[in-house]
């Protein structure tokens, strides 16, 4: 055999040989790289959307300098992590965030989301999960009506599902500005430490097959819309340490058939416009006797106290 063929098939052995290339456990993006990248520190993705495919399952996408960086799509474990510069995603006329896997867990920490005022679109679509996490965002600016226009909209059919929004801020939306309304299955929410401001509807809409701890948060400014909406019988709250101000309900209890139930611990409700409370046939809004319900135009008045401490 002569020498250059000889060459030849050892170069073609190793190439069929080569392991394909692996995704990552972390990786990156900037708004100066190119999601033909591996996505590396040193050779960092453009988009979410582009690193998403090159970081491995459990993985993390961390980010190097301010951007833009894209709506994005995710169908399994992963954490997008924006901390330290400005981490942006503009989704003007679509969804920022689409979440959509069965039993995967999803962490959004850092993050600017941004609907440009359009009319199409939600901040965060939870379609199927077992957990997300969104801790330290802004979603702004979402301003559809109907199924869209909200900030974190969970529209799951599955059992247990849990979605724990911390820290954040939410303002500037067409609908709700945090929707659960599974259609089947359960949801377990958790909003702690969350401003929300100025949705054209409520602040958080508990409509169904949802049980709710709402803490520590500022749910005000929502002129036409409540603090907090509860719906069906299968919508439950626990709302403590969270103030509801200057909305046309403070908590707004039993809007459809059923009886849902609310209790307030420590919560101030003041300044709205309709009521304080407004409580459906059936409803029920327990308080544990230290809330501030006063200053509103018309009901203040709770069902009936909460069970006493142990």
């Amino acid at each position: 055999m002569r020498k250059g063929s000889l060459s030849l098939l050892i170069i073609i052995a190793l190439l069929v040989s080569a392991p394909a290339f692996a995704q990552a456990t972390r990786t990156w993006v900037s708004g100066v790289g190119d999601d033909a990248n591996p996505c590396s520190r040193t050779a960092p993705c453009k988009t979410f959307a582009g690193a998403i495919s090159k970081t491995a399952t459990n993985g993390e996408i961390n980010v190097i300098d301010p951007g833009g960086f894209g709506a994005v799509t995710i169908t399994k474990s992963i954490t997008i992590d924006g901390y330290g510069p400005q981490s942006s995603i503009l989704a003007s006329g679509t969804s920022g965030v689409i979440i959509n896997g069965s039993g995967i867990v999803v962490n959004l920490r850092n993050l600017s989301i941004n609907g440009a005022s359009t009319t199409a679109g939600s901040g965060i679509r939870v379609l199927n999960a077992a957990a997300v996490n969104v801790e330290n965002c802004i979603i702004m600016n979402f301003t559809g009506t109907g199924t869209v226009g909200r900030g974190v909209s969970i529209e799951t059919a599955v059992a247990n599902v849990r979605v724990t929004v911390l820290n954040s801020t939410l303002y500037n939306m067409g609908n709700v500005s945090i929707a659960s309304v599974p259609t089947a299955g359960n949801v377990v929410l958790n909003v702690t430490g969350t401003n929300i401001y100025k949705s054209a509807n409520s602040a958080i809409d508990v409509r169904n097959l949802t049980k709710a701890t709402i803490s520590n948060c500022d749910l005000s400014n929502h002129a036409n819309g409540a603090g907090v909406v509860l719906e069906q019988s299968t919508a439950e709250a626990m709302i403590s340490n969270t103030v509801m101000s200057n909305n046309q309900f403070g908590v707004l209890c039993g809007v459809a058939a059923g009886t849902p139930t609310a209790r307030l611990y420590a919560c101030t409700i003041t300044g709205n416009t309709s009521a304080g409370l407004s409580i459906g046939a059936g409803a029920s809004v327990l308080t544990h006797g230290n809330n501030a319900i006063r200053g509103n135009t018309g009901n203040e008045t709770p069902t009936g106290a909460s069970l006493g401490t142990q």
